[in-house]
């Protein structure tokens, strides 16, 4: 049988990474494909550029049109990153009539639900799996190894940039400007580290998620996002002594009232695996009814790690290839007709513990009032630390961990927390989860 010709849409880091796998391993691929798979095509910015892997035989271009337009291409594969054009350019492969591989969280998040239905329409099949979490199986394990059970939670490490910050943090005692210079040098954050360190990322890999988990559309624009950038030293240090990790995590749940949809710091018991995941790796607890919790651990990024997911769908499409379309694993789980309209929460809705650091006078009753606000909204305090005043400073740090409340009832109290006069800087405002549930 003839080997199926694959399209390339960027031969950067993840595209000749994809290049040097499908080479290296091409018996072992052809084994379990049932097919050879070759890149016959590939289209790139700069033909001049050196690259990282064999384009002996790979006919280059500059123009991507002429890959998705190639009569001779079976299975697209699109790895040029940003949003507009590459959609342009999945839309025009799939009305081409071509199956579509995909590295591109930001646009299955934002255009997913648009793509899935045009390659419903043509009876072509839209693979995903290397746009969240690298090397990471985790759609497949989400969508077709958990397909028995009903998700309850999943909680997510799914930004190595972040998780590399907060590491170096807590493990060197530097704060975040001066990791964050570090991990730009060392190749693990981009120049312009906002997409990266402000959760956008993060909260794009969540969608993704979040819809194959719950039986959902892509709703991106309901999460609400919170990135790092205020996580202070003082922070990871008073979280330790507290028994406490901080991660970036990304925090999915299903509630009676609704869907929870969350990107923030948190604080994790350190006795939790998923809080011991440090560096640059990922990692995501995912909480079904059946099985009851799993993690899945790995490579969240890197050439081969992400390569590795981009042929697992090459693999799978090309096995699905003479499969009646109607009988294909659906884009995100669900048939696309039983897809639940399940309310959003608002954020202001969400039930979790919290950590608040306040910086207040070293004066008599300013702890009383600061516990009188909490009480009267119904916050109960689970702990309390207040540290020793620096000579020549007149205020000191109070750290408090509180029992599970509504965000709104907090919001509330410390908008009327920091109205104290004794109060002297805003409050630093970090949740709670114990994963154990």
């Amino acid at each position: 049988m003839k080997p199926v010709n694959v399209g390339l849409l960027g031969l950067g880091t993840v595209g000749g990474g994809t290049v040097n796998v499908l080479q290296r391993n091409a018996h072992e691929i052809t084994r379990r494909a049932g097919r050879g798979i070759r890149v016959s095509c590939a289209a790139a910015r700069d033909l001049n550029r050196p690259r990282h892997c064999n384009t002996e035989g790979i006919r280059l271009s500059v123009d991507p049109y002429s890959v998705v337009d190639d009569p001779e291409v079976q299975i697209v594969v699109e790895l040029i990153g940003g949003v507009e054009l590459a959609r342009e350019l999945i839309l025009r492969a799939i009305a081409n009539g071509r199956h579509v591989v995909t590295a591109n969280k930001a646009l299955i998040a934002l255009h997913g639900n648009e793509l899935f239905a045009a390659a419903r329409e043509r009876g072509v099949m839209v693979a995903f799996e290397a746009a969240v979490a690298g090397g990471i199986p985790i759609i497949k394990a989400v969508r077709e190894g958990l397909a028995g059970n009903r998700i309850e939670w999943l909680a997510g490490i799914i930004n190595g940039t972040c998780n590399y910050v907060l590491t170096a943090m807590r493990d060197e005692g530097r704060e975040f400007d001066e990791v964050l210079a570090d991990a730009q040098r060392l190749g693990y954050a981009e120049a312009d580290p906002a997409f990266d360190v402000d959760g956008i990322d993060a909260a794009h890999k969540l969608t993704i998620l979040a819809s194959i988990a719950f039986g959902i559309p892509l709703q991106f624009e309901r999460l609400h996002v919170e990135g790092i950038r205020h996580i202070a030293r003082t922070d990871v240090v008073y979280a330790e002594e507290l028994g406490y990790r901080i991660k970036h995590l990304g925090f999915a749940r299903t509630t009676t009232q609704g869907i929870e949809l969350r990107v923030h710091p948190t604080l994790i018991p350190y006795r939790r695996l998923i809080a011991n995941v440090d560096g640059v790796m990922n990692a995501i607890l995912v909480k079904g009814d059946a099985v009851g919790p799993t993690l899945y651990y790995g490579a969240g990024a890197g050439a081969e790690p992400t390569a590795s997911a981009v042929v697992a769908d090459l693999v799978d499409v090309v096995r699905a290839l003479t499969s009646d379309p109607e009988n294909r694993v659906p884009h995100l789980a669900f048939q696309p007709d039983a897809l639940a309209d399940t309310p959003i929460l608002p954020m202001e809705a969400v039930e979790t513990a919290y950590y608040l650091r306040l910086q207040a006078l070293d004066r008599p009753g300013v702890l009383a009032d600061v516990t009188r606000i909490l009480g009267e909204r119904g916050i109960s305090i689970e702990a309390m630390v207040q540290k020793e005043p620096v000579e020549g400073q007149d205020d000191v740090p109070v750290i408090l961990l509180t029992q599970r409340v509504r965000e709104g009832q907090m919001n509330d109290a410390i908008q009327h927390i920091e109205r104290l006069d004794s109060v002297t800087a805003p409050v630093t405002r970090i949740r709670v989860e114990g994963l154990g549930r």
